[in-house]
């Protein structure tokens, strides 16, 4: 499956020659040049990487990095900053933002191409840890003092879909205990509730998981995504 790249760039002779270039690279790509739109597009939509310029109108680069590490949807995908300015304090506060990759203007086919093979394997990575697996085993969750069961419904890297069969708003601290199939260890992770659907179904976002226990996870969700990935599934 093509990776999914957003790119945020206000000059549109620029913003149509990556488009060019990604398109011909076989990536999906999503082009606009409006920061204000972007800032919403990036908490409805899930993307592998976005490129984004650093100088815009209304919603500066700085600030939409800031905004898209907040989000729930893309606070983990690669984000390549576009700039003229090549001065070392620019480069540094772009980072400390968020920017995990710097693209120096003017763009020309190239260079856009060379730092695409360059973030490639971090966009995939970053694509993994959202691919879904079916899984059902009992979950122990242990909200403050209280602790009750549910069946899971399924796994990812980053978090979990369980049957909790009582509400729980959402930012709730919680700790789940659980087993793989055909795993004789137990499995302790820390997380939180990310959302509620009707049928009470807890989506928990991990935010503490141990380094032999994450790769438990990830040998069970394998390392193809292209079976298990849902098209427009909301993030755990």
């Amino acid at each position: 499956m093509a990776l999914k790249v957003l790119i945020v760039e206000d000059d549109a002779v620029t913003l149509e020659l990556m488009k060019e270039v990604l398109a011909s690279l076989k990536v999906e790509v999503r082009a606009i040049s409006d920061s204000e739109q972007a800032a919403v597009v990036v908490n409805q939509e899930r993307f592998d990487g976005i490129f984004l310029d650093l100088q815009m109108p209304k919603v500066d680069g700085f600030e939409l990095t800031r905004r898209i590490r907040k989000s729930s949807w893309n606070k983990s995908a690669p984000i390549v900053v576009v700039t003229g300015n090549d001065e070392a304090q620019t480069m540094q506060k772009a980072f400390a933002a968020g920017a995990t990759f710097f693209l120096q203007k003017p763009v020309d086919r190239q260079r856009l191409t060379n730092l695409f093979k360059a973030a490639r394997g971090r966009m995939f990575e970053n694509r993994r840890q959202f691919v879904r697996v079916p899984l059902q085993t009992e979950v122990t969750c242990q909200v403050g003092h209280q602790t009750f069961r549910g069946m899971s419904s399924n796994i990812s890297q980053g978090g979990m879909l369980f049957e909790v069969g009582r509400p729980l708003a959402p930012g709730i601290p919680v700790r789940l205990t659980f087993r793989l199939p055909g795993g004789q260890s137990r499995i302790d992770v820390t997380g939180i509730i990310a959302r509620m659907d009707e049928q009470r179904r807890a989506g928990v976002r991990f935010t503490q998981v141990g380094g032999k226990e994450l790769q438990l996870i990830r040998d069970l969700i394998g390392s193809d995504d292209s079976e298990h990935t849902e098209a427009g599934s909301r993030p755990i």
